[in-house]
Formats: C-alpha cells, structure tokens, sequence
C-alpha cells in the first residue's frame, strides 16, 4: 500500500515498548510525540538519554530528536489533540492473583477521552487481557459523555512481538504486523500505518479484537512451553546419560519443531514470558478452564531457576558458609539490562542466604542488579568480568552473553581460588573445560 500522508502519532508510556515502537515509527517520517506521566524520564529523553538497554536505540532517537520527528511531553492535551493515532503503551503489572493490572490502561483511556477533539485511532499497544478493548472503548464513551462531546473514535489492537536486545530489527523488519479491528476502515489506516515496514514482506494479519488480544498470550506461552519442555528433558538427561544437545539437534532438524527456543538452562525470565503466563493462567481460571500445561510451564521454570543451587550445594556437601562465587551474568537474557524474574536473583539470594558471598558482574545490568540486590558484605560488583574471580571458590555463568563465550580458561585458573564452574547455559564445551583442571557442571549433559 503506499502512503498518502505523514502519519501523526502519540505514544502514551515511554517505557520499553513505547519507546522503541515511537523511535521506529518516527524513523519512518512520522511525526511522533511521546509522552509520559514521568517528568525525569521525559526530561531526561528530551536530551538523548534514554533510560532502558537496547542496542541501536539511543542514537536512533537522536537522531530523530535532531530531526525534529520526535518529541517528548508530559502534557496529555497536546499529545492527544496532536495525532489521530493513539497508541496506549503504559505497564500492565501482574496483580496478586497474577491477572493483568490494567488500572494504567484504563487511566490513559480515560485521559484521551478527556482530551480527544476530533476522531482518534486508540491502539491497545499493552499486553492485555481478553476484552481489554470493550473495557478502553467503554472508559473513552463515559470520559466522553462526562465531557458532553461526542467524537468518534476507534479502538484497536496492536500486540507487540519485540525481543529484548533484537526489538529494533524486530519493527523494522516485522515477521508479522496483527491488527485487531471489526472495522474496515480503521483496518485500512492501520495497514497504511504500517506499511513503510511491509516492503519485503507484506505479512499485516487482521483479526476480530479478542483473538489479537489472546493471540499475543498465545505466542509468548508457546515459547515458555519450549523452554520448560527443553528443561524438563534436560533434568531426564541428566538421569539417563543422553546429552540435551544432541536432542535439541535432533529434534531441531524436524521442520515441524525448528530450532528455537529450545536451548536447555536456568530458567526464562524477563517482563514478558513469566507476566503472561500467569496472566493467560488466571483467564483461563476465570473462564472456567484448569489450564494444565501453563501450570506445569510455570512450575518448571521456577524448579529450573534453583536448579544450579542444588548443583551447587550438592559439590560442596550441603555447606556454602565463607564460599565465594563469581557470577558472570545478571540479567535475564543477553543484550538487556532487564532484571525482572532473571534467574541469576534467586540463584544469588539463595547462596547468601546459604551464608556465601558474592562477586558479580554484567556488561549491562549492574546499576538494574543493585537496585534489587544492594552492595553488602555478601555481595560485590565489579566492572570486569576477570576481576569476580580473584580467590573466588566457583564460578557461576548465570547469562550467555556474548563477550563470555570464548573466555581465557587459563586465567580464570589462575584467578580462582578453587576450580570449579558451573554452567547455567551449557555455553562451554565440557571436554574443553576439563582439559584446563576444572570440575565442570552444565545442564543436561554427561
């Protein structure tokens, strides 16, 4: 389809969704305003700083601040009188029971309907729970009639499928663009919307809102699933003799499996897989369903997040008093400084509470780790991965990223004071590893 127009877009919540999905659209032409309740992080990104880990991201906006596309507000009136595309990109935390918070997205509904002065495109960017659109569009109806105006508007909605440390490459080049819409005109904006990112593959699937509502919890539990059946295999690996890789190979090569996703390890993590496998839990639950296979997912996952304690405690006889471990790795996954349910937190604050220390370090998620694990006397961050080593009794590589994969095996000998490394994400070959002196403990392998 080829564009007739700038597009005019808001994007309301300037966290990690809103700010990567503003940045792209911008680099595409658009005029784009981001705004955000929070004046610091709004102060902050007027002046190219960008408050979250993402690579290619911090000079993609700047370079769209200098190219006057990109602004940033923390006024709803002008943002909101300023588009005809609203996209809502504001957090949806799990609750206690571990359903979808909405109050942020029903705030900013309401917010719009306030402030709209003419027909407005709402987009349910958020993750959010089955029905979440009837909730926006009845929140918008009611701030309207309180108003005494009557404008019309859409709601659709637009789920995200960004991985963290790939979610530039993710927009720009879209494996696929859902949009859930009963109207065919505001199907028509939106793929219009959308298709300066279409030009190689023109894969926009349209959709009744529900099932673009369900279809994001669908896709992000399905890759949980694989993740805790590559481990629940890992864990009768490790009874048997087989080796996990070798399995992953061989079922990776069926054309109906794929190779994702099906690395074995210490457990997934992040803002998304563990939210939305309790939040798709809960609907189910709501609706009426026992949705086994979700529980069994989660389940697994948090028995794989203390797995590399067991192996821990096991080598050292049940006893990690006045032990010291070098944890290489923090975050949840490489290329991000996002720490939400990262494995490397439970496997920390069950050494310590095992009376060990710790001496820890990430090319990225130090300042996120202190926040949730403060410096102490059991706990040491360092600046250089080598340097967690010095009289350290084990290591622990909790993270794969890349600057790990081809260390110096000679030096960490050196630098340690025992020899013993336990490899969270089978990123070492274990033969290799020997040679060097070591005791060598990976997942689901011989």
């Amino acid at each position: 389809m080829e564009r007739t127009m700038v597009m005019k877009i808001t994007i309301i919540g300037s966290g990690y969704v809103g700010l990567v999905t503003g940045t792209c659209f911008a680099e595409m032409g658009n005029d784009v305003i981001c705004m955000d309740v929070d004046k610091a992080k709004i102060d902050g990104l007027k002046n190219g700083i960008i408050p979250i880990y993402e690579p290619g991201l911090e000079e993609m906006v700047r370079r769209n601040i200098k190219e006057e596309r990109m602004v940033f507000t923390t006024d709803i009136k002008e943002a909101v009188e300023g588009s005809l595309f609203c996209f809502i990109a504001v957090g949806t935390p799990p609750g206690e029971d571990g359903s979808a918070d909405l109050q942020y997205v029903l705030s900013v509904a309401r917010d719009i309907g306030m402030n709209m002065n003419g027909y407005r495109v709402i987009v349910d960017k958020s993750t959010v729970p089955v029905g979440t659109a009837e909730r926006v569009r009845d929140t918008i109806k009611n701030a309207l009639k309180e108003r005494g105006a009557n404008f019309e508007f859409d709601v659709v909605s637009n789920p995200e499928f960004l991985k963290e440390g790939a979610a530039i490459e993710d927009f720009m080049k879209p494996d696929r663009v859902v949009i859930g819409t009963d109207n065919v005109r505001t199907a028509e904006l939106m793929k219009e919307l959308y298709s300066p990112f279409m030009r190689k593959n023109y894969r926009v699937i349209t959709m009744d809102v529900r099932s673009a509502e369900l279809t994001k919890y669908a896709a992000n539990c399905m890759l949980a699933t694989r993740i805790s059946f590559m481990n629940e295999m890992a864990n009768v690996c490790e009874r048997c003799g087989a080796d996990i890789d070798m399995i992953r190979t061989g079922i990776g090569s069926d054309t109906r499996i794929g190779h994702d996703f099906l690395f074995a390890g210490a457990g997934y993590g992040g803002s998304c897989f563990p939210k939305d496998v309790k939040a798709l839990l809960r609907t189910a639950q709501e609706l009426g369903h026992d949705a086994k296979i979700l529980n069994a997912v989660e389940e697994v996952n948090a028995a794989q997040k203390e797995l590399v304690v067991k192996k821990v405690m096991k080598h050292f006889g049940g006893d990690v008093r006045s032990k010291t471990f070098a944890i290489w790795g923090l975050s949840f996954k490489p290329k991000t400084d996002d720490m939400r349910e990262a494995p490397s937190v439970v496997i920390i604050n069950k050494l310590i509470d095992g009376g060990a220390r710790i001496q820890a370090f990430d090319p990225e998620a130090v300042k996120e780790a202190k926040k949730i694990i403060p410096e102490s006397t059991s706990v040491k961050y360092y600046e250089n991965a080598y340097k967690t080593l010095e009289a350290a009794d084990a290591m622990i590589l909790v993270t794969e990223w890349g600057s790990f994969r081809e260390p110096d095996f000679e030096k960490i000998k050196k630098l340690m004071k025992g020899s013993v490394i336990f490899d969270g994400r089978n990123l070492y070959n274990p033969k290799f590893v020997r040679s060097f002196g070591f005791t060598y403990y990976s997942i689901g392998r011989p």
